[in-house]
């Protein structure tokens, strides 16, 4: 089925070139591409008419121009370019600048990704292996400064693009109504913002090499305030990563909010080992969401059992599991389950509204002497000590100030809690700050490795103060606290004491 296409035509100043731009865009391009819309962003100039007169000269009907009443300014007037887009349902919106700096003759390869599926986004890329920026005109201290900014942008976001500066872009409108874009600036590091959405959205880019093409046209980019709105957008957003900040145009849903940790110091890792250490066969797993630490359970030999309170996660984590149970883990019926060789709890205390009396009834579950695997967030960490010291509780996607959190938890509260439920603790392992999350280089086999163990040593060291997360290893008594009655004893009505 072929995609609804539409090409928006960015506007501001562009009397002399609009005609020209929309005139070079291939015949087969133009055959297949419902509508091209033009919004005029308040022009000082007669834009707007020229685009009118372009149309009835042409007589092209799929051509429709729009004029804002007020300058939106260049992000502005992209976010009312992808409403209508999105409201239009259209399946595919390509934005293309009126000053013709953006070669319309590529449009084709272009939209090869987005008609076949493979992307969700295509960037049009000066600097792409196949480009030539400097054979095209572009000034060499503007080539420079682009290499240096993005060299910058990319380090600091984790990305790997040969540019963030170009402004040939073309858009899935599924992908784009996913998006918070409406939070993006106004101004041109909007551009920047966007592809930090889609990476935190898990979102699809490609690039494509275009040519560069600099004439007569006058750009409205002051460069130095440019440059520097751009750092402190992924610099933000760096910081929204690592959860010190909450922004708005950065909480975005992927597809999957929380995966498997393969860091060796992360919580999944020390629970997996706990339980591949005692060889547990039976194993009741809470919270599942979609299956990325018990389909590793599975592959240890364990037959999981799993809890999940999400239907669309507990149908994906279901494949791994011997039996899925489907519901709130405080109010279901658990009767009859068991008994586990061991129950795990894993992130998912801090969500319950009473996470005491859920974890007695788990406790039930498990058979004399198995295991009981909790982990939660240390709210004592000192990231969140410093931040209380300026004020900051800022809830965040994930991580310790994750917006589903009900319940917090020190060292003392956890250890408290999992007394009172009855276990008997053996060990408290406490994760350090995940640094691996914050730059690859720290991951297994990189060079910062040897950093991200040391600092898995010193939080051992100082768990209340460093531990980013706490888990802790207990275990059911394998036989009960205080022995029972024996029946004669109750028959007589007689309280005797028991050796």
């Amino acid at each position: 089925m072929s995609k609804r296409i539409a090409i928006f035509v960015i506007a501001y100043d562009a009397v002399n070139t609009l005609a020209r731009t929309i005139d070079r865009v291939p015949a087969e391009v133009l055959e297949r591409v419902e509508e091209i819309f033009v919004i005029d962003d308040c022009s000082k100039d007669n834009t707007y008419y020229a685009a009118l007169g372009y149309k009835q000269a042409r007589s092209l009907e799929k051509l429709q121009v729009f004029r804002n009443p007020v300058n939106l300014r260049y992000g502005g007037n992209q976010k009312a370019g992808y409403r209508y887009a999105i409201s239009r349902g259209f399946d595919i919106v390509v934005m293309l600048h009126a000053d013709g700096q953006y070669a319309p003759e590529v449009l084709a390869s272009l939209l090869e990704p987005l008609e076949r599926d493979e992307a969700d986004m295509v960037f049009g890329s000066r600097m792409a292996a196949g480009g030539d920026p400097l054979r095209g005109g572009m000034p060499l201290y503007k080539f420079v400064g682009n290499k240096v900014l993005t060299w910058i942008e990319n380090g600091v976001a984790g990305m790997h693009l040969s540019e963030f500066h170009s402004g040939y872009r073309l858009y899935s409108c599924a992908a784009l109504a996913r998006l918070p874009f409406e939070a993006n600036s106004d101004e041109w590091h909007f551009d920047t913002q966007i592809l930090l959405q889609f990476k935190e959205a898990g979102l699809r880019i490609a690039e494509r090499p275009i040519p560069t093409y600099y004439g007569d046209e006058i750009c409205h980019v002051n460069g130095i305030a440019y440059a520097l709105n751009c750092i402190r957008s992924v610099l933000a957003y760096r910081l929204h990563r690592w959860n010190w900040l909450s922004l708005p145009e950065y909480e975005v849903l992927p597809g999957r909010l929380y995966r498997l940790k393969p860091d060796p110091h992360s919580s999944h890792m020390v629970m997996l080992e706990v339980l591949r250490t005692e060889g547990s066969r039976d194993v009741l797993e809470v919270g599942t969401a979609d299956g990325f630490l018990t389909e590793q359970v599975k592959a240890q030999g364990a037959r999981v059992t799993g809890i999940e309170v999400s239907p669309e996660l507990a149908q994906a984590a279901a494949v791994h599991c011997e039996r899925m149970l489907l519901g709130d883990v405080e109010s279901l019926d658990l009767t009859g389950l068991g008994p586990f060789d061991a129950v795990v709890c894993g992130d998912v205390l801090e969500h319950l509204r009473r996470p005491d009396l859920a974890l007695q009834r788990l406790v039930e579950r498990a058979r004399p002497g198995g295991l009981v695997l909790v982990c939660v967030p240390n709210i004592a960490m000192w990231v969140w000590r410093l931040k209380l010291l300026f004020g900051q509780f800022d809830y965040a996607p994930r991580g310790p100030m994750d917006t589903t959190h009900l319940r917090f938890f020190t060292l003392k509260t956890a250890l408290r809690l999992v007394k009172q439920a009855g276990l008997e603790v053996e060990s408290v392992t406490p994760t350090p700050l995940p640094l691996p999350t914050l730059s690859p280089s720290f991951g297994p086999g990189r060079r910062l490795a040897w950093l991200h163990t040391l600092n898995a040593m010193v939080t051992r060291l100082w768990p209340t103060l460093l531990g980013y997360q706490l888990a802790i290893t207990a275990r059911k008594p394998r036989e009960p606290a205080v022995r029972p009655l024996p029946p004669s004893a109750v028959a007589d009505g007689r309280a005797e004491a028991t050796c």
